[in-house]
């Protein structure tokens, strides 16, 4: 679907928001191989230490920890990625345009019933990078919900607006010619 014809039913263009998918991919692709080092590592270390006492087990199940979580949090981010491949909300005047891949979804602003509680991030290094930073969840009132994280563009301002829009009637303004 087209702006234009979007814009027809939810009113004049406001911004957009993208979601940064290649940031995503790499982040899959970097968990992934610390995963497999990993687990390159840890088994030949775990095999050559049955029988041994001494440091040997320990280290195995560090790389072996480390390659399983870096290959399920890559899996996890890898599916993701491709899920939301191409994620944008367009903000219009009285609604938002959902798109994934190529597949766009016009929610107006009394299809919302709220923003879930958001995420102020866990405080940890690197959070935003990982994309474990500022996070909320679209809550339409037919119980779907729509998740939005820090690989999206601006996701306060996204989240800002959808709250004044949807709890306060305070709906934002385009730009150009109205339909």
């Amino acid at each position: 679907m087209r702006r234009t014809e979007a814009a027809r039913e939810l009113g004049g263009f406001v911004r957009e928001h993208r979601t940064d998918g290649g940031r995503r991919l790499r982040l899959a692709g970097i968990l992934l191989v610390t995963g497999v080092v990993g687990l390159a590592f840890g088994v030949p270390v775990t095999i050559a230490s049955i029988g041994t006492t001494d440091g040997a087990p320990e280290l195995a199940g560090l790389l072996l920890g480390v390659g399983l979580a870096g290959l399920g949090l890559g899996i996890w981010r890898l599916m993701q990625a491709l899920r939301t491949r191409e994620q944008c909300f367009d903000v219009h005047e009285r609604g938002l345009t959902h798109r994934v891949a190529g597949t766009a979804t016009l929610i107006p602003w009394a299809d919302i019933e709220r923003i879930g509680s958001a995420s102020a991030g866990d405080g940890r290094p690197l959070a935003e990078a990982r994309g474990m930073g500022f996070g909320y969840a679209i809550e339409l009132r037919d119980g779907r919900k729509i998740r939005v994280d820090t690989f999206t563009e601006d996701p306060r301002e996204l989240a800002e607006t959808i709250h004044r829009a949807v709890s306060l009637g305070e709906f934002p303004q385009g730009r150009g010619r109205r339909p």
